[in-house]
């Protein structure tokens, strides 16, 4: 080798490390930018939680998780139709494409809260009772909360994170003003009209940050556009929060009402790793898919170490609740404190399990794979709906607890031996169908 050749070699080997550097160093930046986000977004969740569960009791409570529940489900209809899509298609794209396409993947979420939201106005008086007034509230709300989280999303799919940090902690500071309100008015309706009127404030700001108005005139075309991921995703999305949301209304039928509020109040005590959790969702599959891109052969690697890091951190928080005197307990949920600690360990192996699955979901969405993604999330969540309202009806709220902990063991496992077919699939046919393809955003 000539002295010219070794040196262009270490040049060469030079650059490629600093390439593979600065990758790294934008990942950890994206990762980084998601925990903070979902740190602030969870800590906003746990307060309202705390406050209706210490200052309405644990039948309120119950009541509030019901509604809770229902927001989650309508959640899902917006995520798969407008900001799955986004995520998977528009990840680091030109800026140009994204801002076309985060304009009426907003739209499309304003317009999924409207017309939900509409059905809850509807729902609330034919409803009635403690109930009633809570769907109410609901209905009134879901457009805010909708495009705030889409904004969310949309700041993540155009890596820039921060934009989405600032606006979640822009919601959790106007929070607080309306929890005092809320407070003193002392009914679940208020509560909810508060949460809804912080994320008001936010996704307000979200329009100011993104200097792009939502366009819900452009959810047609959108919903045309991405219909090969979007209805599938939808359909994903709705049996992941369709079946907590049927657990909850089983749970209710078989137990009662609080038993509803025992399992959220069991579900608060693992806020703060289920931030992580969630933290790390609003990125993984946008980094998936850069991994996709740029060496598709490490993306199995990659989403192993995520589930597994995941799952093991989830161990770990469960064994330090466990640690957790009765007294403190009690200062942070009051009543419902004895009953929810009773889930603890149930309550963790069964996030520990999904924790694990999520690793091989990020790789699914990533390939673009919504066939396999939608069959493997129908059957795990029929065996969450089957696990959590067997257990109940067998052993009450703790055998639900316990129902829902072997349930997501099982789906996790299928959404491993999933994402394994899929990577055949690709390796077999690596032209076949681009993920990451970026039809025009008109």
């Amino acid at each position: 080798m000539t002295p010219m050749t070794a040196e262009g070699g270490k040049a060469a080997a030079d650059r490629d490390g600093q390439a593979r550097s600065t990758t790294e160093r934008g990942l950890v930046g994206r990762l980084s930018w998601g925990l903070a986000d979902q740190a602030v977004c969870s800590m906003t969740n746990f307060a309202v939680g705390i406050c209706v569960a210490r200052s309405l009791g644990l039948a309120a409570f119950g009541v509030f998780s019901l509604a809770w529940v229902t927001y989650g489900v309508v959640l899902g209809v917006s995520r798969g139709l407008a900001t799955d899509p986004l995520m998977v298609r528009f990840s680091g794209v030109p800026v140009a494409s994204w801002r076309a396409a985060a304009a009426r993947s907003s739209g499309t979420a304003l317009g999924v809260g409207g017309a939900l939201g509409a059905v809850c106005l509807v729902a609330g008086p034919v409803l009635g009772g403690s109930v009633g007034p809570a769907f109410t509230a609901l209905g009134v709300v879901l457009p805010a909360l909708l495009l705030q989280d889409a904004w969310r999303f949309s700041f993540f799919a155009a890596g820039t994170g921060r934009k989405a940090f600032v606006n979640d902690l822009l919601a959790g500071l106007a929070l607080v003003p309306a929890m005092v309100v809320a407070a003193r008015v002392g009914s679940v309706a208020a509560f909810v009209l508060a949460w809804g009127a912080a994320a008001a404030v936010a996704a307000g700001y979200g329009c100011f940050q993104s200097g792009i108005r939502p366009r819900p005139a452009g959810a047609p075309g959108w919903l045309r556009e991405q219909r090969d991921l979007g209805y599938r995703y939808l359909v994903e999305n709705v049996g992941v929060s369709g079946a907590s949301q049927l657990r909850a209304y089983g749970l209710g039928v078989i137990v009662g009402v609080s038993a509803v509020g025992v399992v959220r109040g069991a579900e608060l005590l693992l806020g703060p790793f289920l931030a992580v959790l969630m933290g790390l969702s609003l990125v993984t599959v946008a980094e998936a898919a850069r991994v996709l891109r740029r060496a598709p052969h490490r993306l199995g690697r990659f989403c192993l170490l995520l589930g597994g890091g995941q799952a093991a951190a989830a161990l770990l928080w469960g064994a330090a609740l466990l640690l957790v005197p009765d007294r403190f307990g009690e200062l942070v949920l009051g009543d419902v404190w004895h009953a929810a600690s009773r889930l603890v360990v149930p309550a963790t192996l069964g996030v520990a399990g999904a924790a694990l699955g999520v690793g091989a979901a990020a790789g699914l969405r990533a390939l673009a794979a919504a066939r396999h993604s939608l069959r493997c999330q129908m059957l795990a969540s029929a065996c969450y709906v089957g696990g959590g309202l067997g257990g109940a009806a067998v052993a009450g709220t703790v055998g639900s607890a316990w129902g829902v902990a072997a349930a997501t063991s099982i789906g996790s496992a299928l959404w491993w031996l999933h994402l394994r077919s899929a990577l055949r699939e690709h390796h077999q046919n690596p032209t076949g169908q681009n993920p990451t393809r970026t039809p025009s955003a008109k």
